[in-house]
């Protein structure tokens, strides 16, 4: 390594991290977990396609949508990523009433990873989704 590369790479890591701590970071991760109630995964599935349809033909800021099923298929892991917490607004408006039959299909646990603006904290007030926000990245 040449004389002063490490100093200046850490120098850039500051900087990084001094960005995280002024909000800069604006992509929003979501982890949801199911555990499916008795005979309910059929039903999932055929719901959860139509949310996929959805984000593909709706939602302007949904980065990611991926569903993963365990090996015997009674859990679930949806991972989603947005753009920024506008874009996860957008897209719970589009989901509208899909969400509620969603949830009725088992238990779910969630956690949203970001820093959401004001308004997205709000709605998520009375909500079970944990909210994490940055610690450090690179």
């Amino acid at each position: 390594m040449r004389a002063g590369a490490g100093s200046a790479t850490i120098a850039g890591h500051e900087s990084q991290c001094r960005g995280l701590d002024a909000g800069a970071v604006s992509e929003l991760q979501g982890v949801a977990r199911f555990k499916f109630r008795e005979g309910k995964v059929e039903q999932f599935k055929r719901l959860a396609a139509q949310c996929m349809e959805i984000v593909r033909t709706k939602d302007t800021g949904t980065l990611q949508y991926d569903i993963y099923f365990n090996d015997d298929q009674s859990e679930c892991i949806v991972q989603e990523r947005y753009r920024d917490s506008e874009a996860l607004v957008e897209h719970a408006g589009h989901l509208g009433d899909l969400n509620e039959a969603i949830l009725a299909t088992g238990f779910v646990s969630g956690a949203l990873l970001g820093e959401p603006s004001a308004e997205l904290r709000a709605k998520m007030a009375d909500s079970e989704v944990r909210l994490f926000t940055p610690y450090q990245s690179m």
